[in-house]
């Protein structure tokens, strides 16, 4: 990969790491946050649905945004207030308090992903941008291990408000290297296709059902990653008797599959030229027979092992979600086109945390962990509506907005032979 490439990467690999950090530390903290303020399943649930209901709702506007103000700026924007709110969750002092400042977290976390894969566009092409985007999401899955570890940690010699202080000073430090070691931009000629689009641009990806495909797509992908992420903790504290000190441990097998699958999708979808359909429909159907097995387990070492083979399959098709748009796109429409995607994702976490928690309450965590399965299935299905590479999303673009052409099709126009 080019020089400037891999800074920036390596600067979004530590950036979402701190991402995942910062999100992800409250799944340890939620049954000593349960015992605090008195609530049942289904309320810690929705602790961690009000983080989604903001989170999501400002995937699109932040993709927006990062195309007006540039990915750079919004991202730092976003780290700086996340790691604020993040500090203010440790003086909450009720239940409504607390999901209060979880939804002002949302806002300022819903501002960076689709600014880190617009500032990723504008330093990378095409044909390297999925791998790059592969190792950067990588991070995911080793700031979630992070998270366990470090939170491990703390709540093991200190209660969980003194966990967000100390972890809410991270993203600070990201925001200071960031401004400091980000590379310039690459010439524009060389980061994607110069689409002319009469004036259209973001309004007419809004507008297009073929980007809500892939929304949809990243919708049954998070299901799982969601429902698996926020209660395998809690299940295994509560039924197989982990410790929380433990949790580190037990999650570093999966951690580690989810993140070396996450190269490999990135690395195999730039290979295949974007073509999702060849890594989703044999992972996804892998993950939801592994998914019905998951909760069958008697022993905490099959549950990993199995809990390992599903963030394996599931890490696959992280990158196949935004495979073709990301290929076929000019930077200044890859944040607004991420912002759509990440905005289908994200509804899941809105909606799996709270509905998994009330199915455990009102039945039991092995029909909460087969419900999971529904998000392989609708991937599957999502993604054998979609196109494949890139000239067929462009088609599909222009049935919406006629006007939007590459310079390629221009140059065509020019050498084509005219009709008397």
């Amino acid at each position: 990969m080019h020089r400037t490439t891999r800074t920036t990467a390596v600067l979004l690999f530590v950036a979402w790491a701190v991402d995942y950090i910062d999100r992800q530390v409250i799944n340890l903290a939620l049954p000593s946050i349960g015992d605090t303020f008195g609530l049942t399943h289904g309320e810690r649930g929705m602790i961690l649905s009000a983080f989604f209901v903001t989170y999501a709702l400002t995937q699109i506007p932040g993709g927006l945004i990062a195309g007006r103000f540039g990915g750079v700026r919004v991202m730092c924007l976003a780290l700086a207030l996340w790691s604020l709110f993040t500090g203010l969750t440790a003086i909450a002092w009720s239940f409504a308090a607390l999901l209060v400042f979880r939804c002002l977290f949302g806002v300022a976390q819903g501002l960076f992903p689709a600014a880190a894969l617009e500032a990723l566009s504008r330093r990378s092409v095409p044909e390297q941008r999925l791998t790059a985007n592969g190792w950067v999401q990588s991070s995911n899955a080793v700031g979630g291990l992070l998270a366990a570890v470090l939170g491990g940690l703390l709540l093991a010699h200190w209660d969980w408000r003194v966990m967000f202080v100390a972890v809410s000073v991270l993203g600070l430090v990201v925001v200071v290297a960031i401004r400091r070691w980000m590379p310039a931009p690459l010439p524009a000629e060389r980061t994607g296709p110069v689409l002319h689009r009469g004036g259209k641009g973001a309004s007419a990806l809004l507008r297009s059902p073929v980007i809500w495909g892939f929304a949809v797509m990243f919708f049954a992908y998070d299901t799982v990653v969601w429902g698996l992420n926020s209660w395998s903790a809690s299940y295994l504290m509560e039924e197989r008797g982990l410790r929380v000190s433990d949790a580190g441990l037990v999650s570093l097998g999966p951690t580690l599959c989810a993140a070396v699958a996450a190269v490999v999708g990135g690395r195999l979808s730039d290979r295949f030229e974007g073509r999702p359909r060849r890594i989703v429909v044999p992972a996804m159907s892998a993950a939801a027979v592994l998914l019905v097995v998951l909760p069958l387990t008697t022993s905490l070492g099959g549950f990993v092992v199995v809990g390992t083979l599903i963030s394996a399959v599931i890490g696959l098709c992280y990158m196949p979600c935004f495979s073709v748009p990301l290929r076929s796109l000019p930077p200044d429409l890859a944040g607004a086109a991420s912002g759509i995607i990440l905005f289908g994702g994200q509804l899941s976490g809105i909606v799996v945390p709270t509905l998994f928690g009330h199915v455990v309450d009102v039945w039991s965590y092995r029909l909460a962990f087969w419900s999971l399965a529904l998000g392989p299935v609708l991937a599957i299905a999502a993604v054998l509506c979609l196109p494949q590479t890139s000239h067929r999303f462009l088609a599909r673009l222009r049935a919406v907005v006629g006007d939007m052409h590459t310079k390629e099709d221009d140059s065509d126009a020019s050498t084509a032979p005219h009709s008397a």
